[in-house]
């Protein structure tokens, strides 16, 4: 522990300062593009937290590299370099995005070359811990792994809209997916794709965890798509670095743990991005609209349309995240009845709550007039 507690301090570190030098860069020389109809926020902020997750996952990965604590993780250093790299790709084509809007295409070609880096190094989908099932076809293997990355990264990306949100969600989720790595690394199945997927979530906790005091509202500096699209990237390969990597043939049931909490914790803990992501396609699959086309009917923008203020409306997605996250979790510590009634307790108190707002604060400057009051929506 005390090694992932070294990453992760680095990782906070070069995360908020360099969040602070860059917000003060770009609101100096203006780097920020003008406010859009779907946006909450009413005056442009600098979206170039992305770049300073980016050199917090290179500085952290490289003083992991010098660690021998560590050496287990970097046997096979190309899967390690490999995210890496697909981060430098995502970044590039998110930054870029973030000044002059790229299209659709040109931005899923991209996130479709940083999954393959990461698949063909070695980070797949090979086998479903549910009744030993393995795919043994590697092309199917390859194309299951990409998708998987290319849906997390958009989920994450299409919850990008609210101070915070992202970030907070990152936090609550990589926390318990770190509990739950770590204990698989330091068990009785322990494997270096297990020891992978907990370093690369403390970075991950520790970059989010620098960079939230400039994205808490009213923000300072915003991920942009650079910033989104790095953490689903990160939140996607490591849950498949366990979940997709454990060989039922080589693994016995005792060592799998619960052998549903592989698949079931991943999706719990990005269970408000996957939803969000699914609504979002359904909707504008059935208004004759791309996929990818932007609109502001997010699960955020209905929480605020129903009159949550901007913090209840992040603070409920929070409640949402962490009820099933965590709930997930408890089946390795209770019983199975008493982690579904923590589950089914917390479901109905975030209910009450999402469904009780109070009346919108007219003075909240980031507030979101009714529908009825949109024209351009």
């Amino acid at each position: 522990m005390t090694f992932y507690a070294l990453v992760f301090i680095v990782a906070t570190v070069v995360s908020y300062l360099l969040s602070v030098v860059l917000w003060q860069v770009g609101t100096r020389f203006d780097v920020r593009r003008e406010v859009r109809v779907r946006d909450v926020h009413k005056e442009p902020v600098p979206r170039l937290g992305g770049l300073a997750l980016f050199v917090s996952l290179l500085v952290s990965t490289i003083v992991a590299s010098q660690v021998s604590w560590f050496d287990g993780v970097f046997a096979d250093s190309a899967a390690v370099w490999a995210l890496v790299a697909a981060a430098a790709v995502v970044v590039a084509i998110g930054f870029i995005d973030d000044l002059i809007e790229l299209d659709w295409v040109t931005k899923l070609a991209g996130q479709i070359l940083a999954a393959g880096i990461v698949a063909w190094q070695g980070v797949q989908i090979v086998s479903i811990p549910i009744g030993g099932l393995t795919l043994f076809s590697p092309t199917l293997s390859l194309v299951l792994t990409v998708l998987a990355i290319v849906l997390v990264m958009n989920a994450v990306n299409f919850i990008d809209g609210l101070d915070g949100l992202v970030a907070g969600v990152t936090l609550i989720a990589s926390s318990v997916f770190f509990v739950y790595s770590f204990l698989l690394a330091t068990g009785e199945a322990d494997t270096p794709y297990f020891n992978y997927a907990s370093l690369f979530t403390a970075i991950l906790l520790g970059a989010m965890l620098g960079f939230v005091p400039l994205n808490w509202h009213p923000a300072k500096l915003f991920l942009g798509d650079s910033g989104s699209l790095l953490v689903g990237l990160v939140m996607a390969t490591t849950a498949i670095s366990v979940t997709g990597q454990i060989d039922p043939a080589m693994v016995s049931a005792s060592q799998l743990l619960p052998a549903f909490i592989p698949v079931l914790l991943p999706l719990a803990v990005l269970v408000v991005p996957l939803l969000d992501f699914l609504l979002a396609v359904l909707r504008r699959l059935r208004a004759g609209m791309s996929p990818f086309e932007a609109d502001r009917q997010h699960l955020h923008h209905r929480l605020l349309d129903m009159g949550h203020t901007h913090l209840q409306a992040v603070l409920i997605l929070y409640a949402w995240t962490s009820v099933l996250a965590v709930g997930t979790l408890m089946f390795l510590f209770v019983e199975w009845y008493l982690a579904l009634g923590i589950i089914a307790l917390g479901l109905i108190g975030s209910t009450v709550v999402t469904l009780s707002p109070e009346h919108r604060d007219v003075d909240d400057p980031l507030a979101v007039p009714p529908q009825s009051e949109r024209s351009n929506a």
